[in-house]
């Protein structure tokens, strides 16, 4: 009978998003033990263990987040490594505030409008990196919608330093020294900018996201710390431009599953819906999630001690077979009667955004993705040349090398010239 490998940080770095999964299925098991970085640790995956993972009284996320993370992603002092009331008053400043319907509308129609500035620009035959050009329009929206103040020549710089942050989080030497660079510099950048709102009062855009962390006070009444108040920020601006690796994934699916292309052409609103959820669950975005044991308890056999770190395989969950049919395949419809399981499809978390960590960032992830995809079936015709566009499990996140290079074929610009000589 296989055994749980003894010590798998070697084999997490190599095998990436499938590590979890692959041992699971050559054990016959849903989770196991093993150590991480000389630390014991159990990994599981399924819907079950989600439902398990969700359980504020046997899990904390204080000291879950590995230090090269907290020093790359997602910073330190931030909602992510919260509990209890501190983490639910903090996580309202995202939820009630920052996030309404409103607010997310006004972004969505920021970011289209960025797009078809962009598409304005292309030459037809142009090669276009889709990645870098989603990095860049999705920076530039996030920014302008949160008030935050980026000239010209700071796009480029900033929208490259989002995309090291998270492209950091699992890399080793100078990729990872990048990252923490990446991060410090920001920081200070919007430190700056939250400080000089503190010391000179209301600047800028008038009840804008900046302000309202700026001047956001925790559960004791107090502002936030200036590294943590811009942290937070970052939290908002950072997630969002990390859409770009989903912006690849839904042109992979448009390029390979041309019956989709052709069903979204129609302009149907729910198919629209449906292909962006398919798009969360079947491609690779975020590999796992991390949490700690409060204190002592046995499931499924396996004894969970507290302060031992404990990894929910996102990826595996969603290619359950238990929980999906064919999951192998890539089938929209199969959203169609989809009962909103909170523990099955947990690309953003899983559970409740208000009680539990689950990314109330979702909602973004979701109206950008359908804004994207709209602009690549309807806005622009474009074919796409011969490149490898395999994706490299092993490597998180994961993206096909050449970051999808389109070439567009008739753009807005062409037509209107070709209709003023005609």
């Amino acid at each position: 009978m296989a055994r749980p490998p003894l010590e798998s940080t070697y084999a997490l770095w190599k095998k990436g998003y499938v590590f979890i999964d692959s041992t699971c299925r050559a054990l016959g098991v849903k989770a196991f033990r093993t150590r991480l970085m000389m630390r014991s640790a159990i990994c599981m995956q399924g819907e079950a263990a989600a439902r398990l993972f969700y359980d504020n009284e046997k899990f904390m996320r204080a000291g879950a987040m590995p230090a090269r993370a907290k020093k790359t992603l997602v910073g330190e002092g931030g909602v992510q490594g919260m509990d209890g009331h501190a983490h639910r008053h903090r996580k309202q400043m995202f939820t009630r505030e920052l996030m309404s319907p409103e607010r997310i509308e006004h972004l969505v129609r920021l970011h289209r409008g960025h797009w078809k500035e962009a598409i304005q620009a292309w030459k037809p035959g142009s090669e276009i990196v889709l990645f870098r050009e989603a990095q860049k329009l999705l920076c530039k929206s996030v920014c302008a919608w949160a008030g935050v103040p980026l000239t010209g020549h700071e796009l480029d710089r900033r929208a490259r330093e989002f995309g090291h942050m998270i492209d950091s989080g699992a890399k080793l030497g100078p990729h990872h020294w990048r990252g923490r660079w990446a991060r410090k510099s920001c920081e200070r950048w919007l430190g700056q900018l939250i400080e000089d709102i503190r010391h000179y009062g209301e600047q800028g855009q008038a009840g804008s996201i900046l302000q309202s962390i700026a001047w956001h006070r925790d559960e004791h009444g107090q502002r936030l710390p200036l590294q943590v108040a811009a942290v937070e920020l970052i939290n908002i601006l950072r997630p969002t431009v990390a859409i770009a690796q989903l912006a690849v994934f839904c042109a992979l699916a448009l390029h390979f599953f041309p019956a989709c292309r052709q069903k979204l052409q129609q302009g149907d609103e729910d198919y629209l819906g449906w292909f962006v959820l398919e798009v969360r669950r079947f491609y690779p975005f975020f590999p796992f999630l991390a949490a700690v044991v409060r204190e002592d308890f046995c499931w499924q056999n396996l004894e969970f001690k507290r302060g031992q770190r404990v990894l929910l395989d996102i990826y595996g969950t969603h290619r359950d077979p238990g929980l999906w049919r064919d999951p192998a395949q890539f089938i929209p419809e199969r959203f169609k009667d989809w009962d909103g399981n909170s523990f099955g499809l947990i690309a953003n978390g899983g559970a409740t955004y208000e009680y539990h960590h689950r990314c109330p960032g979702e909602w973004i992830t979701i109206a950008l993705m359908k804004a994207i995809t709209r602009v690549l079936v309807h806005e622009i015709e474009y074919t796409v040349p011969a490149q490898d566009l395999r994706l490299d499990l092993g490597r998180i996140p994961a993206l096909p090398e050449s970051g999808f290079i389109i070439q567009p074929v008739i753009t807005p610009r062409y037509l209107e010239k070709k209709h003023a000589n005609s």
